[in-house]
């Protein structure tokens, strides 16, 4: 196993759940990334189109609360399970930067 797990996506803020704090303090916000672009597959050009549930914690949590829906950003993190119950993929943001004038 390489242990590699690493995500870099751009796209719209389609969806922000509240911030609040973990039994432990940290500050945490559940957020929804709308992304848009064309990619080449297969020797042609596709239009990609997907949205992906992602959570921040602090520092970065706090960008997020502070952002309106439809901003632009880009978001880097790693993929981790929902829950133990659930394992679909949630993005795990660890650096988030808005793109202006988009």
């Amino acid at each position: 196993m390489s242990g590699e797990n690493r995500v870099a996506i751009a796209g719209r803020l389609a969806g922000l759940g509240a911030l609040r704090r973990t039994p432990a303090g940290v500050a945490v916000i559940e957020f929804r990334l709308h992304h848009e672009s064309e990619r080449s597959e297969g020797g042609t050009q596709r239009k990609v189109n997907a949205e992906i549930d992602a959570i921040a914690f602090e520092t970065e949590a706090r960008l997020i609360a502070a952002a309106g829906l439809d901003n632009m950003m880009r978001v880097e993190g790693f993929l981790c399970a929902k829950s133990r119950r659930s394992r679909k993929p949630v993005l795990h943001a660890t650096r988030i930067e808005f793109i202006e004038g988009v």
